[in-house]
């Protein structure tokens, strides 16, 4: 594991680097309550480690990064910070960035302050929108009260899975268990809070850009179409019968525009286009479901 901390605050961000070591690099950033673990539990560094150097990091709060206990601490600002500090730990100057849920809401961030450290964008289940809501609708409403109180996570996946009405995974069970209640509470009041990304601004992004998103994700789903449509070097892939906790998974289905994707901006990089991407991948030509 390696670490690199962000400049503004000190806060500890874990990350750790497979793959290619002379492959162009790929930063995958997990969703909310999980960790770097994911990419490798699901396949996607077994898929895609033999072309890129793949740098898998840990959201503050979240698996092996430092987990400050205010809301302020997890401001958008901060946690686009610690991607720059891990792309500078790293000795990254550009990168290729893959975000799931919360990891793609802070993608949509990065490309739009700073553009010149990504080489493309992939947003899986993201929204550029103010995500006030969706905590409450993706896990269940009471969960502030249960993160707050004495069993904290477990009184959370307790929740969640009345709610779900089935149960939770082993894996991502153990993924809540291994976060700090406080944390992740806080983390969620500002989840809650973020104001999103101004639509003109979001239409203005030049980063190449692939969104997915599940056709039972309603507001991920409408809100990644939407952005393919404004955005000027975008396109949009709709996984056929996913909901958001299923957008990654099984990665069959997935890998498959994701690799299309890459391949594509990779080989206009080659070429030196100025615009690698235009034009984006459709989901007919990456073999994906079309859209419902």
């Amino acid at each position: 594991m390696s670490e690199a901390f962000n400049p503004v605050d000190g806060t500890r961000i874990a990350y750790t680097e497979a793959g290619a070591s002379d492959g162009r690099p790929l930063v995958l950033v997990h969703g909310s309550g999980l960790s770097r673990a994911i990419w490798r539990g699901l396949g996607y560094v077994a898929e895609l480690r033999d072309q890129y150097r793949l740098v898998l990091v840990d959201l503050r709060g979240h698996g092996l990064s430092g987990k400050p206990h205010e809301q302020a601490d997890y401001r958008m600002p901060l946690v686009v910070g610690d991607l720059l500090a891990v792309l500078d730990a790293a000795g990254v100057e550009r990168a290729h960035y893959f975000g799931y849920s919360f990891g793609a809401r802070a993608g949509f961030a990065l490309a739009e302050s700073n553009p010149e450290r990504m080489l493309s964008f992939i947003s899986a289940g993201g929204s550029f929108r103010s995500p006030g809501g969706s905590v409450g609708r993706l896990f269940f409403e009471d969960y502030d009260a249960a993160l707050g109180g004495p069993n904290g996570m477990q009184a959370f996946l307790d929740g969640w899975e009345a709610q779900a009405g089935i149960g939770i995974d082993h894996a991502t069970r153990a993924a809540f268990l291994a976060n700090d209640a406080t944390a992740i509470r806080a983390y969620f009041r500002q989840v809650e809070a973020e104001p999103g990304i101004d639509e003109q601004r979001v239409a203005q992004l030049q980063t190449p850009t692939l969104l997915l998103a599940g056709t039972r994700d309603g507001r991920s789903y409408r809100d990644s179409q939407h952005a393919a449509d404004i955005m000027p070097h975008a396109s949009f892939v709709a996984l056929e019968g996913r909901d958001h906790g299923s957008t990654l998974r099984p990665a069959a289905g997935v890998i498959e525009p994701v690799k299309a994707f890459l391949a594509e901006v990779e080989g206009a990089l080659r070429l030196g286009a100025a615009r690698p991407g235009e034009g984006g991948v459709s989901a007919s030509d990456a073999g994906a479901p079309e859209s419902a």
